[in-house]
């Protein structure tokens, strides 16, 4: 994990600094992948006792929405490196210059500043993450 949040970072070297406003683009982003996520949930949850054809259905359905999802997921993540200060870059970057000597609560800040969520994925037990930048 470390590992790939050093890689991560590095694609940030030279980063500007753009307004610290909300953009209401995003925030509407935010919206319909919150959306997307419940239809994908309330599929699921009515898949209880459903006949193999309703299942078939049911997981074509779940597989469109899952792009979406990802598809939204990556605007926001695009969207969100825009707003990322250099001086935010610069303090993620001094604690994972340093990873080995800073505390738990300073490994929560930066696993905070930079990941959205960590999911396995398969059988193989990949791991897929979801980056806030």
């Amino acid at each position: 994990m470390y590992e790939q949040m050093v890689e991560k970072l590095r694609e940030f070297q030279t980063l500007t600094r753009k307004g610290r406003k909300t953009d209401p683009k995003l925030a509407a982003l935010k919206v319909e992948q919150a959306q997307v996520q419940a239809e994908i949930e309330k599929l699921i949850d009515s898949l209880t006792g459903a006949s193999e054809i309703l299942i078939s259905y049911a997981n074509e359905k779940i597989a469109m929405l899952d792009a979406k999802r990802q598809d939204v997921t990556k605007r926001i993540s695009d969207m969100t490196v825009q707003q990322t200060s250099p001086e935010e870059i610069a303090k993620i970057s001094g604690y994972l210059s340093n990873w080995d000597n800073i505390g738990f609560d300073d490994k929560r800040v930066v696993l905070n500043g930079l990941i959205t969520s960590v999911r396995t994925t398969g059988k193989g037990g990949d791991v897929e993450i979801e980056w806030k930048i």
